[in-house]
């Protein structure tokens, strides 16, 4: 069907996340004719309203009115690409007819859900399709969870060509971070709560770190669960819970499942957010668990969610300022260590606030690749990770153009 009339099709260009990707195109790339690529959203005022604000550059940005609720839009968006960028979420909500007709077209598509139970469900329905239609689907291409999913990679790289054996066990630390949340992160978890207090059942796979696994998986070393204050003897302080681990940790093991094993069989990943040593740290531990496992406890409660949404926490469309966004940042540290007892640390940063500038330019730059550097016969149709799809030369992309380091320590 696709007749690659674009390289890409941002769907949700309006969405918070989708302005400062359009944001980062016009900036970035809007002077060079070997890229080419359309907004799409469901208003074609607000897209012309959009492509104002982004100045005299934008002006030939073409512009797709479509649905997510509607097939037959959805349909003829992607009959002009190669590839869909999606920022349409909660996804669990809006996303899965677009996955369908991807899927069913063998259109390319990649997205920032960190929702796992919709991502398990949606490869137990098309990853066959994609497969025979030869759709590459990839989710999770934004902080959650590509700083996790490719510094794991990198970390075994190194290891293997230092060592020569790969990490059964690592784990990473959050050692600093800057930025605000959106009212879009805010509603996905929201409803991740509600579909778990309707369906009680979901518990066990937001509780298993294999949930995302091929079936024949033959995974079943014990995870730490890390949702509790304690001390880490390899950081040398005291960690917390760190809200994003539940999905990160699912696509890491992804990872090494779609990579024949890669890591090993008994390979464990942990993940956690790293005090500040002294002697507040404890008590920064648990008050932050303490902190994150109120906020859920209150969201599983109707009543008390309904005044949260209401009356305290950001709603859909509102976000970090820009000057925000560009004084924020991240600091990842990795640990690893060989079954020999080598060790390896891997440092990961980026240059804008996770949740939304370094998250646009690192979707941007996935989705680019997707469509202009990865052949079908370099990788063939199926639900894949970003580490599993693309490896180094993602790694080496986000680096040149993304504001991303990758080195070891």
């Amino acid at each position: 069907m696709n007749n690659n009339k674009y390289d890409f099709i941002m769907f949700g260009a309006t969405s918070f996340v989708g302005q400062i990707l359009s944001e980062y195109m016009i900036s970035k790339y809007a002077d060079q004719e070997n890229i080419t690529w359309a907004a799409a959203g469901r208003s074609k005022s607000k897209l012309e309203a959009l492509r104002t604000s982004l100045g005299s550059k934008a002006k030939g940005i073409p512009l797709i009115v479509a649905d997510a609720a509607v097939e037959s839009t959805l349909k003829d968006m992607v009959s002009q690409t190669g590839v869909i960028i999606s920022t349409v979420g909660p996804y669990a909500l809006y996303g899965e007819l677009l996955v369908k007709v991807c899927a069913e077209t063998g259109t390319d598509y990649c997205d920032l859900t960190g929702e796992p139970q919709w991502i398990r469900e949606m490869i137990s329905k098309y990853e066959e399709t994609a497969k025979n239609s030869g759709a590459r689907i990839i989710h999770c291409c934004g902080f959650d969870s590509i700083p996790s999913d490719l510094g794991v990679y990198y970390l075994q790289q190194q290891a293997k060509a230092q060592f020569g054996e790969v990490c059964n066990h690592i784990k990473m630390g959050v050692k600093a971070t800057k930025g605000g949340a959106s009212g879009g992160t805010i509603a996905s978890m929201l409803n991740m709560v509600k579909e778990l207090v309707a369906k009680p059942s979901l518990r066990k796979v937001l509780a298993n770190p294999y949930s995302l696994c091929p079936s024949d998986h033959a995974f079943s070393v014990r995870q730490r669960s890390n949702n509790r204050p304690v001390f880490d003897s390899d950081f040398n302080t005291w960690t917390a819970l760190f809200v994003m681990a539940g999905i990160n940790t699912k696509i890491v093991h992804r990872t090494n499942a779609l990579s024949g094993n890669e890591y090993g069989s008994d390979f464990r990943y942990d993940e956690a957010m790293l005090m500040k040593k002294g002697f507040k740290a404890p008590l920064l531990s648990v008050g932050i668990t303490t902190a994150i496992a109120s906020f859920m406890a209150l969201a599983t409660i109707k009543p008390t969610r309904m005044i949260l949404e209401k009356f305290i926490l950001p709603k859909p469309g509102d976000g970090p300022s820009p000057e925000a966004q560009k004084k924020g940042f991240f600091d990842l540290r990795f640990m690893g260590k060989t079954p020999n007892g080598n060790k390896m640390n891997v440092k990961v940063t980026g240059d804008r606030d996770p949740g939304y500038g370094s998250t646009a330019k690192v979707l941007a730059e996935t989705g680019i690749l997707l469509a202009i550097g990865l052949s079908k016969t370099d990788k063939p149709g199926g639900f894949w990770t970003p580490a599993s799809a693309f490896g180094n030369s993602l790694i080496e992309r986000l680096k040149a153009q993304a504001g991303l380091t990758f080195e070891t320590i």
